[in-house]
């Protein structure tokens, strides 16, 4: 990878700042990619001052400018806030610059001139306050993607560490409602998108999906729901019959332990917790949110804004520094 990743501001009242700046400073021992920052830079320089580390911030014009500055200073591409950040204390007004911050990313991902994008972590509910309009992160980088006149393309969310990658097929619902959302077209779009992904983005050239049961023991032939017979076994039938390498449906509750897992190179989740328990569990700190379906690549740390931690310099910044290695490698195979 040549081009520097886009790190976009984030929520400035969040640990975003936080960990932009330690990204900076540990950029040799932890071996991470350049990257250029499109932040408020007096917001870092008063950081960095509260944190008591020596981060010096040198403003580009362009992200083109970023990797001869990297090595010696923060190159930071301005965004400026209307009033200053208070760690902890969130503020609406912010709004405009939070999405100009996430705005320019995509535009510079898109045009070549960055990487990727790295988002830091936002408050929507802060957002939508302030006028933002959008359910979400993903739904707001879908609707950038869009070419105009054309619908948002599907966002497709997947959970990333070194032991195990797993895709949600439905996500933020109760359990409840998850057998009638569930849809053997549904499966196949999310499992389509996964597999292109991990050939296009991961450098994988014959993935592999393990495609979970809804069911205990995967619906034990019909005697625990019909779901796994009449839903998912069809979409791994016509995942197959697309060339795509996909098994199952399988039993969750071993499909996730080490001999399992070598079998396949991403699971297909039908619920939320089924698909982000086994991955917090093996790599809590190391966890990188990845959007894949969108004609750029986008990565973020596993985590929210941390209010609490935010000015402390006591966030661990293992998920933002997984985000910064992954997008660099995904752009290093994209193709």
């Amino acid at each position: 990878m040549t081009a520097p990743l886009a790190v976009t501001m984030g929520d400035p009242a969040g640990v975003g700042g936080d960990l932009t700046l330690m990204a900076w400073q540990q950029r040799t021992t932890a071996a991470l990619p350049a990257f250029v920052a499109l932040d408020d830079p007096d917001r870092l320089r008063s950081l960095a001052t509260r944190l008591g580390v020596a981060v010096p911030v040198i403003e580009v014009s362009s992200p083109e400018q970023a990797p001869a500055v990297f090595p010696t200073a923060l190159p930071v591409l301005p965004v400026h806030l209307p009033t200053p950040a208070r760690p902890g204390n969130p503020a609406p007004g912010h709004t405009a610059a939070v999405l100009s911050s996430i705005q320019q990313a995509v535009a510079f991902s898109r045009s070549g001139a960055a990487g990727a994008v790295v988002t830091q972590p936002i408050n929507k509910k802060v957002l939508q306050d302030g006028g933002f309009s959008f359910p979400g992160h993903t739904e707001y980088l879908a609707h950038l993607a869009a070419a105009p006149g054309e619908p948002d393309p599907l966002p497709v969310m997947m959970l990333a560490c070194p032991a195990l990658r797993v895709v949600p097929v439905t996500i933020h619902q109760s359990l409840r409602s998850v057998p009638d959302s569930l849809t053997t077209d549904l499966i196949v779009a999310r499992g389509q998108i996964t597999a292109e992904a991990l050939r296009h983005q991961f450098g994988i050239p014959a993935p592999r999906l393990g495609v979970a049961g809804l069911n205990p023991h995967a619906g034990e032939n019909g005697a625990m729901g019909h779901e796994d017979q009449a839903i998912v076994a069809p979409a791994v039938a016509r995942l197959q019959a697309m060339g795509i390498k996909a098994i199952g449906p399988l039993p969750a509750d071993t499909m996730f332990h080490a001999e399992a897992r070598a079998t396949y190179d991403a699971a297909l989740c039908m619920y939320h917790d089924q698909a982000l328990i086994p991955i917090k569990t093996l790599d809590f700190h190391g966890g990188v949110n990845v959007t894949l379906g969108l004609p750029f690549i986008r990565t973020s740390p596993d985590h929210g804004t941390a209010y609490a931690l935010a000015g402390t310099g006591s966030a661990n910044p293992s998920s933002f520094f997984a985000a910064l290695t992954l997008a660099a490698a995904m752009a290093s195979h994209r193709c």
